[in-house]
């Protein structure tokens, strides 16, 4: 990670097409959508910047946020499913049987309970497909190095965000769920006008530079850089919503 805080030079951003984000930590100010994304948004699409959100939150909470904010797309569920400008789903990890994925996940959850009898879970599993939540509450860093071996045994893989832990198919992750999206709705574009920016572990495969030349981190996100198995390429100077304006305000200029 670098060891100072920067933003990618002028002369890299002169050709970006779209900004594939998180929404949690970085898109958020303390939790909330503000005035300052709505902005932020509308200062991209003057630019003809179009923005995919991508987050671990449910089908069911994305299919609203994406109908309601003037985004190209939205993918949730760490790369599970993906809604288009239109509001039409489509599957990124292919499930055969949903109930049957489901129960599984569940017993997956209640026996990890049984070894951490503090992990409560999510309320949002009613309106997922493709993967279960827990709440990340106190679980220490060794606890959920633990988690997410025992997830490895099971043939399932494990991450988790400022919010949630997520137990979810073996590679469901956001970077391979991207290049997914980017393969059949936009064709056009080619790496190097994509910028990718996240908060936490689970944005670390959007930070792959073998995959994505530009990635952004918003300064919050050094809470978790001993967790990252991929580094972000540049950092903004501000947490969160102020951060990823940092960004807007460069490729606005």
């Amino acid at each position: 990670m670098p060891a100072i805080y920067s933003l990618p030079l002028p002369e890299r951003l002169t050709d970006i097409r779209l900004i594939a984000t998180d929404i949690d930590g970085t898109l958020t100010s303390d939790g909330k959508f503000t005035r300052e994304l709505l902005e932020s948004i509308d200062l991209l699409n003057a630019k003809g910047i179009k923005l995919l959100l991508v987050t671990g939150r449910s089908a069911g909470w994305v299919s609203a946020v994406n109908n309601y904010l003037p985004v190209v797309g939205s993918i949730a569920e760490n790369g599970g499913v993906y809604f288009n400008r239109d509001g039409e789903f489509d599957f990124l990890t292919r499930i055969d049987r949903i109930e049957e994925h489901r129960a599984q996940l569940a017993n997956r959850f209640w026996e990890l309970q049984e070894r951490y009898p503090q992990i409560q879970e999510s309320i949002d599993n009613q309106f997922r497909i493709t993967d279960w939540t827990f709440d990340v509450g106190s679980l220490s860093n060794l606890e959920l190095s633990k988690i997410a071996t025992q997830c490895q045994k099971w043939g399932d893989s494990f991450t988790f965000s400022t919010i949630q832990c997520h137990i979810k198919p073996l590679h469901q992750d956001k970077g391979f769920a991207i290049l997914q999206v980017l393969n059949r709705y936009f064709p056009e574009l080619n790496p190097n006008q994509i910028i990718t920016v996240g908060d936490s572990p689970n944005d670390a495969s959007m930070f792959d530079r073998s995959l994505f030349p530009l990635s952004v981190g918003v300064a919050n996100i050094e809470h978790y850089t001993s967790q990252l198995s991929h580094h972000p390429q540049y950092l903004t100077k501000l947490p969160e919503i102020a951060g990823f304006r940092q960004l807007v305000n460069c490729l606005s200029n």
